[in-house]
Order: structure tokens, then sequence, then C-alpha cells
């Protein structure tokens, strides 16, 4: 999410009526690709492992080629990593929040802003 003054840029890229990548599914992405596991990255960002799940299968299922990649649990371990691809996507979703932060910035939203009042009116 893109915060700049008083403007929030949100993106959301769709794949029919599911969101297959935003803000929030970037920062999973990215907790993954830290902590080597869903359930770890769901606990660092406060989900339940279901939720955590939830959001890692609806990307797998809207992309091309999967993003994360699991490897079952059990004596040996188990974990998650994000693939070439899923890199791939995250890197260009990243660049393109950038890219809508940049151009969010400037004359237009200094003259709306100038028009804006700090607090609605009572």
């Amino acid at each position: 999410m893109i915060r700049t003054g008083p403007l929030k840029i949100k993106l959301q890229l769709f794949c029919g009526d599911e969101i297959a990548m935003g803000p929030g599914k970037a920062d999973l992405l990215e907790t993954i690709a830290r902590e080597g596991s869903i359930s770890a990255a769901g606990r660092a960002l406060g989900m339940s492992y279901r939720r955590t799940w939830l959001l890692v299968d609806a990307m797998n299922r809207c992309w091309r080629e999967l993003l994360v990649e699991t490897s079952p649990g059990g004596s040996h371990g188990g974990g998650a990593k994000l693939t070439p691809f899923g890199q791939s996507i995250l890197a260009r979703y990243r660049d393109l929040e950038k890219a809508c932060g940049t151009a969010a910035e400037g004359e237009t939203l200094d003259a709306l802003a100038g028009d804006l009042l700090p607090q609605p009116k009572s």
C-alpha cells in the first residue's frame, strides 16, 4: 500500500473475481521467502495457518506457474519457498507499486491536497 500524504493507493491484480496479488499477498510472499515456511510466515504476520494457506493457494491458482512451492513435513522437515517465477512476480508487483507512487506525486496531487481539509467538518 502506498500512502502519499492524503492519498492511499492499494494495487490489486485480479484473476476473475479472485485477488491474484495485492499488498498483503506481496507481504506474505516476502515473509515466506524470509521464513522458509507457510506456517512461520503466518505466525510472523499474525495470521492463522489456514488463512495463510488459503492466500498461497489463491495465488498459486491465479498465475500461469506456481509462486510458492512446498515440500511436505515429516522427519526431514518441510517448508516453502518462492519459485523463480514467484520471485519475478513479486519484484514486478513491487516495481508497479513504486511507479504508481511516483505517478501520484506532483502538481495534480498537490492541487487536490491544497483544497482538502485536514479533518471533516463537524
